[in-house]
């Protein structure tokens, strides 16, 4: 039975992992475009930018983990 257990838990990590990793990283292209535009309008952008950047490597790193979930399994 714990093992049973302990296998949903693997298996909700991994789904919990992968796709909020994948929500990450879309919200910070999405947030990376708006930057782009701001640059190009001559408004302030570093914020917005750094905050993309931010929501993208940590979309990138919830990925790796579920990737590493996966590959333990």
């Amino acid at each position: 039975m714990e093992k049973q257990k302990n296998t949903f838990q693997n298996s909700l990590r991994w789904w919990l992992y992968s796709v909020g990793g994948l929500l990450l990283m879309g919200a910070g292209l999405s947030v990376l475009g708006e930057a782009i535009i701001a640059k190009s309008n001559g408004e302030a952008w570093f914020l917005v930018g750094t905050l993309a950047l931010i929501l993208v490597n940590s979309g990138i790193c919830l990925v790796a983990g579920a990737v590493i979930l996966r590959l333990k399994k």
